[in-house]
């Protein structure tokens, strides 16, 4: 069972909306135990750094998310979500990510327009990430960001806009995406279905 984590904020209904258009079973969990039970989690997110983990510390989810990633357990975090798996972001610097993942989630420069809003196309590296599988090379995709991951080591695929970033993120059973699958029409449908297929 994929496990949508609600914090209360955040795109659920369209994430789930697009499980459900492909016939995917999943279930919402808004606590510690329905974490426990998923085989895979998704953290879908939308809004603030600081709002996102200041909900999962009063959830009280933060600790067994944490124990199921390092348990293996697939996991995808979208938009804020894929943000969320770094140590901290300078959209609230007091605030703690998750840590999972070394490094800063950074802000945009000043000379480009805030939020990167709308198609945008990925630039895929020469290995064909698992979340992109049967895809193709230069998939467009859709963003609503003003905060973006560098280019780290697991980065999958990037995108540009003003400078280069992490579009899509593969660590072992770490996974993350900036933009928003459910909003990029067939393609973030296809990426859905190939983290839902994931062994």
């Amino acid at each position: 069972m994929i496990a949508i984590l609600d914090y209360g904020a955040g795109n659920l209904r369209s994430v789930v909306n697009a499980l459900a258009a492909l016939g995917i079973r999943h279930e919402v969990v808004r606590d510690a135990a329905g974490l426990d039970r998923a085989s895979k989690i998704i953290l879908p997110g939308v809004g603030h750094f600081g709002q996102m983990m200041r909900e999962l510390d009063r959830i009280r989810v933060r600790e067994v998310l944490v124990k199921r990633i390092h348990a293996g357990v697939p996991f995808l975090g979208i938009c804020l979500g894929l943000q969320a798996l770094f140590e901290r972001s300078q959209e609230a610097p007091q605030a703690a990510g998750l840590g999972l993942l070394s490094g800063e989630v950074q802000r945009f420069p000043p000379d480009v327009r805030v939020p990167h809003m709308g198609w945008n196309k990925l630039e895929v590296g020469p290995a064909e990430p698992r979340l992109l599988r049967n895809i193709g090379p230069a998939p467009w995709v859709y963003f609503a960001h003003s905060y973006y991951v560098p280019v780290v080591a697991g980065a999958a695929a990037q995108c540009s806009y003003g400078v280069p970033f992490t579009a899509v993120l593969e660590h072992e059973n770490i996974m993350g995406v900036q933009f928003h699958p459910e909003k990029s029409s067939q393609t973030g449908l296809r990426i859905v279905q190939n983290f839902a297929e994931l062994q």
